[in-house]
């Protein structure tokens, strides 16, 4: 058991900065309002909104990369599949720029997928202008480069929470993840199965029902079927620390 909502690294002049390993990327600065009128129009005329049912997929790993996606509405998962087995890098609520990995020049196809948790709306922006204006607009590209380092600090953070925690403090992390950054409440119906829960924390579905129990015999958590209240936070931000 181990989770701390921030690990740190030292910069060349010895400042500790934290990196997240929530798992939920959540980066609400408005892109759309750094765009002068012209290009909101152009956006508008090579863009389409599409509303997707819950376990929907928007897009598959190795897919050419002819759009970038912004998430209207929502939640989704961003995961990386493999023949058995699917690895969930992150969870994105709306108001978030998706895709944005296959921008480089030189890319041409998705590094990975994305699915929907619940019903969603997502606008598919054609990724040639996109690139158009990330060359002309500085303020733009400049938001653009921020969201690419947030992403890639909470990987560093995801891939530090995967490797040296052990399960319970894992399955604290999306825990505490959930509770601040999607629903912002202590109580609420949980759209993830075990297996997701599993896909996130690098265990076993059979280890996510066991460990879940646990915590709910020890009174940290109490379960009615999707619906989950955290009950001592304390004890759980102690034991994704320290577990």
């Amino acid at each position: 058991m181990i989770y701390i909502y921030q690990f740190f690294i030292m910069n060349q002049a010895g400042e500790v900065h934290g990196i997240s390993h929530c798992s939920v990327f959540d980066f609400e600065q408005s892109w759309y309002e750094l765009l002068t009128e012209d290009e909101k129009a152009t956006i508008d005329a090579n863009s389409v909104s599409i509303h997707f049912k819950k376990g929907e997929t928007v897009c598959k790993r190795g897919a050419f990369a002819s759009h970038i996606y912004f998430l209207e509405e929502g939640l989704v998962k961003i995961y990386l599949e493999e023949k058995k087995n699917n690895l969930i890098i992150s969870l994105s609520k709306s108001n978030n720029l998706l895709g944005l990995s296959a921008i480089f020049d030189g890319n041409n196809k998705l590094p990975y997928s994305i699915s929907t948790y619940t019903d969603s709306m997502i606008t598919m922006i054609d990724i040639q202008v996109f690139r158009q204006l990330l060359k002309q607009n500085s303020a733009f590209s400049y938001h653009v480069i921020n969201l690419l380092n947030e992403s890639t600090a909470q990987i560093y953070g995801r891939f530090f929470s995967l490797t040296q925690k052990q399960l319970h403090g894992r399955l604290a992390d999306i825990l505490l993840c959930l509770s601040n950054k999607i629903f912002k409440s202590n109580s609420f119906d949980l759209p993830l199965s075990r297996a997701d829960l599993g896909d996130l924390c690098g265990m076993s579905t059979e280890s996510v029902i066991r460990v879940m129990k646990e915590f709910k015999d020890d009174g940290l958590i109490e379960m009615n079927c999707k619906q989950i209240e955290l009950l001592d936070i304390g004890r759980l931000e102690r034991i994704s620390e320290f577990g």
